[in-house]
């Protein structure tokens, strides 16, 4: 959502992870990336964690049925937070994917607002309404 005045919030399209391989995986994979198989390491490693999520598909989306879980983005904003506290309301978010709270969120709106924070993924939002939130997050 972008308000009149302000540039769109570009978001990451990945998040950059580090895994450690054993010498003779990694030269399987090698191998089939110089056989043309896969044009480098983290195009086979991006395949093969798809195909092993594809794999699991059912199970995931049974999960996702039973701990009422968003799916992919997942914007909190500051009028979605103070509505809340007019209301006497306490959030309770879980995410499977990217949780962005919004820059103009103060920790105190947060805090009165959000009774837990489950991300299964990543969290973007203000430093001081990460630290706020440290003992709700999980």
């Amino acid at each position: 959502m972008t308000r009149p005045g302000t540039s769109p919030v570009k978001l990451p399209e990945s998040e950059k992870i580090t895994i450690n391989l054993g010498h003779v995986d990694l030269g399987h994979i090698e191998l089939l990336v110089q056989e043309g198989f896969y044009s480098n390491r983290s195009d086979f490693i991006r395949t093969a964690i798809r195909n092993q999520i594809e794999r699991h598909a059912d199970t995931l989306r049974q999960i996702v049925v039973r701990k009422s879980v968003d799916l992919g983005l997942r914007t909190i904003t500051r009028d979605e937070l103070t509505a809340a506290r007019a209301a006497g309301q306490m959030l309770d978010i879980r995410v499977l994917g990217l949780v962005v709270i919004a820059q103009d969120v103060t920790a105190e709106l947060a805090c009165d607002t959000i009774a837990a924070l489950s991300v299964l993924g990543t969290l973007q939002a203000p430093a001081p309404v990460k630290a706020a939130l440290a003992d709700r997050i999980t």
